[in-house]
């Protein structure tokens, strides 16, 4: 059966209102953040936060009962929330960002989904490590992914396959497909050092038929041009893929730097020595907070500047030049990198209390190298890749 989608307006709501909802959330957050640590898992409560507030509705279609926002507002929402708690933003932007993706796909994808309920939840992990044989109508499809993020709280899932080609000879073509909770498995893996409580377990399916319809060939987002775009033909919807994904795993960082350095200049500011003197009146201490909030000033402006141009282009009907796409693509690599040298400078600028567990720092220093370690975050090969182009090189990254 066919379900119409929800065409009536959303409840109208400002960005300034998201914002505060998350501001609020804040210290609720961090409350929360030691529990949640110890069972790896962000919970329920967390989520059910997230739905009440609208958050997951930002970058969702109105045909959906979505507010399809600028992106900046879905980023402004998850750098606030990182503020209290990053493991909790780093779900909130993998989770959230497939309420962007699934409406590139076919019509009848978002109806399997969204249909009987457009709060429906999707977690993903893209890596094409899927075996993928054709059949009748779609695809066989098999396999292990990690790091699928917040996957408990989520009735489906995206997971990257190679499609091996019709002709012999010609490039395997590398596809998201779109599978139900009922399809594939969780097991439990999560056991690591930083952003413990995003629950990114093992997915795991065998031998599940997966339709034609509900795959999204990569070389579309690339090309802004996927079957969605014609029931969703909203600029933000022809925003390159690898453009607004990167940021997603990204922009968390900037959060818990700045989490990290609200929580560094509390207990710095009345406090004195051993030794008796004010740890205020260092000018070491002086100078990595000055450092610190300048790299984040720094990192929130390219991040709005490059949206703003971005979403420009679109409005306007123009292309996004191939040479800016490549800049954004390491401005976003970058990003944790350089959060995590913030938080790395705070939590050596305490000495010793810096190595207590019960210290905040401790954990946004370890979630900030934790969100380093992802694949999109990995800045040198996008500093060749745009720096070769600059030098006449031809590009060879597709994921911008």
């Amino acid at each position: 059966m066919t379900v119409v989608a929800n065409t009536s307006s959303p409840e109208l709501v400002s960005s300034e209102e998201l914002v505060r909802r998350a501001r609020d959330l804040v210290p609720k957050l961090r409350e929360r953040a030691e529990a949640a640590e110890q069972a790896r898992r962000i919970p329920k409560q967390t989520i059910k936060d997230f739905q009440e507030a609208g958050f997951f509705k930002i970058l969702q279609p109105r045909r959906w009962g979505g507010y399809a926002m600028d992106p900046q507002v879905f980023f402004d929402v998850q750098m606030t929330i990182a503020e209290g708690c990053m493991s909790s933003a780093w779900v909130l932007g993998v989770v959230a960002v497939h309420n962007w993706q699934l409406p590139l796909f076919d019509e009848r994808a978002q109806q399997d989904v969204w249909g009987e309920d457009p709060t429906t939840l999707i977690s993903s992990s893209y890596a094409p490590v899927g075996k993928v044989t054709r059949v009748d109508g779609g695809f066989r499809f098999s396999g292990r992914w990690s790091f699928s993020s917040g996957c408990e709280h989520c009735q489906w899932a995206f997971l990257g396959g190679m499609v091996p080609p019709l002709k012999e000879g010609d490039p395997p073509d590398m596809r998201t497909f779109l599978v139900p909770r009922s399809d594939y498995r969780i097991e439990d893996t999560w056991h690591v050092l930083g952003l413990k409580a995003t629950g990114s377990q093992d997915v795991v399916v065998e031998d599940a038929f997966v339709p034609e319809y509900r795959t999204h060939k990569a070389m579309d987002g690339f090309l802004q041009n996927s079957p969605g775009n014609e029931v969703n033909p909203e600029p933000l919807y022809r925003l390159p893929f690898g453009q607004i994904f990167a940021r997603s795993v990204s922009t968390a960082s900037i959060g818990g730097a700045q989490g990290a350095l609200t929580a560094f200049v509390e207990t710095c500011r009345g406090r004195v020595t051993s030794h008796g003197s004010r740890t205020a009146e260092d000018p070491v201490v002086q100078g990595v907070v000055a450092e610190a909030q300048d790299t984040i000033d720094g990192l929130k402006l390219v991040l709005k500047r490059n949206f703003s141009r971005m979403m420009e282009c679109l409005n306007e009907g123009r292309e996004i030049p191939m040479e800016e796409r490549l800049r954004y693509r390491y401005q976003s690599a970058v990003v944790p990198q350089r959060c995590m040298e913030v938080g790395d400078r705070l939590l050596t600028c305490l000495g010793g209390r810096g190595l207590f567990t019960s210290n905040r720092i401790q954990r946004y220093a370890l979630d900030l190298k934790a969100a380093r370690a992802h694949v999109a975050n990995q800045p040198d090969g996008f500093a060749r890749n745009w720096g070769g182009v600059s030098l006449g090189m031809e590009n060879s990254d597709f994921f911008l």
